[in-house]
C-alpha cells in the first residue's frame, strides 16, 4: 500500500511508521503525502482509537526536510510548507484520538515538530530533538512556531529556535517537550503500555477533552466555562457514559464502544 512508511492496526492502536531508515527518515514528497493520507485513514477508521508515530531503525525518528531530494531543486518553500507541512500538522492536533509520538532517534526540524504536534512523547533516552531549521537559513515550520512558545514559553523557545542546538532526551523532559524518558530497550514496552492504556478509555470522551485542551490555547475562562458545559452535555449523552457508571458501581473494568 505503502513504500515509505509501515502502517498496521491492531488491537485499536494504529502505527504508522517513517520507513527511510537509511536516510534518517528524512521527509521527500513521497513520505510526507503517504504519511498524511495514512493519518487520514487512522482518522476515519472507527476501529481505530489511538494512534502512534515512530521511525524505522534506532538512529531517528525523523531528521525533517531530505535535503539531498531537493539541493539544486527550484522550487517554491511557502507551497511546500502548505501542501505537505501543514496539512501534516493539522492531521494530528484536528485529529480526536490521541496521538503519540515514539521518539526513537534524533527528532530534527519538522521531524521536531511532529513530536510537539503529538498528544504524547515518549522517548528513548538516547533520543534528540533540533529545531535545526535556522542552521540552513530558514525559519520554524510544522507548527514549532504554535507549540515551541506555548510549551517552553516565548523566551526559551527564541533560544532554542535560533540557536538551533541539540536538545537532549532529558532536557527535553525537563522543558515539557516529550512526556517520559525511558531507555531505548524499554521504548517499545512502554509506548505500547501507553498505547493500550489510550485504546481502553472512552473514544468520545477522549475526543471531546483533546478538542477542549487545543482550543483552551486561544479562548477566554468564560468561553472555556461554555464549552465545558457543552462539551459535557455531549458526553453525558453517550453510551459511555452510561457504561462507566454501570462498571464504577459493579466495580468492574469498563468496556467502551465510543457510542
Amino acid at each position: 500500500m505503502y513504500n515509505t512508511i509501515l502502517f498496521e492496526v491492531a488491537e485499536g492502536i494504529a502505527t504508522v511508521t517513517l520507513n527511510r531508515p537509511e536516510r534518517y527518515n528524512a521527509l521527500n514528497n513521497e513520505l510526507s503525502f503517504e504519511l498524511i493520507d495514512a493519518l487520514k485513514k487512522c482518522d476515519k477508521d472507527s476501529a481505530v482509537r489511538v494512534v502512534v508515530v515512530t521511525g524505522a531503525g534506532d538512529k531517528a525518528f525523523c531528521s525533517g526536510q531530505d535535503l539531498k531530494d531537493v539541493a539544486g531543486v527550484e522550487r517554491s518553500l511557502g507551497e511546500s510548507v502548505n501542501r505537505r507541512y501543514n496539512p501534516m500538522t493539522r492531521a494530528i492536533v484536528n485529529m480526536e484520538k490521541p496521538v503519540i509520538a515514539r521518539v526513537n532517534g534524533v527528532a530534527a526540524g519538522a521531524g521536531a515538530g511532529i513530536v510537539l504536534a503529538a498528544d504524547i512523547a515518549i522517548a528513548a533516552d538516547t533520543s534528540s530533538l533540533l529545531f535545526a531549521f535556522v542552521n540552513i537559513g530558514l525559519v520554524l515550520d510544522s507548527g514549532s512556531s504554535y507549540t515551541l512558545p506555548r510549551i517552553v514559553g516565548r523566551k526559551k523557545a527564541f533560544e532554542l529556535a535560533t540557536l538551533g542546538e541539540k536538545i537532549s532526551a532529558q532536557q527535553a523532559l525537563e522543558l515539557g517537550l516529550v512526556t517520559r524518558v525511558v531507555p531505548f530497550s524499554e521504548l517499545d514496552s512502554v509506548t505500547r503500555e501507553w498505547a493500550v492504556r489510550y485504546a481502553e478509555k472512552a473514544p468520545k470522551s477522549l475526543a471531546l477533552i483533546k478538542r477542549m485542551l487545543n482550543r483552551s490555547h486561544h479562548s477566554s475562562l468564560e468561553q472555556m466555562l461554555e464549552m465545558e458545559m457543552y462539551c459535557q452535555e455531549i458526553a453525558g449523552a453517550s453510551g459511555d457514559y452510561v457504561e462507566g457508571v454501570m462498571a464504577f458501581t459493579q466495580k468492574r473494568k469498563p468496556n467502551f464502544t465510543g457510542k
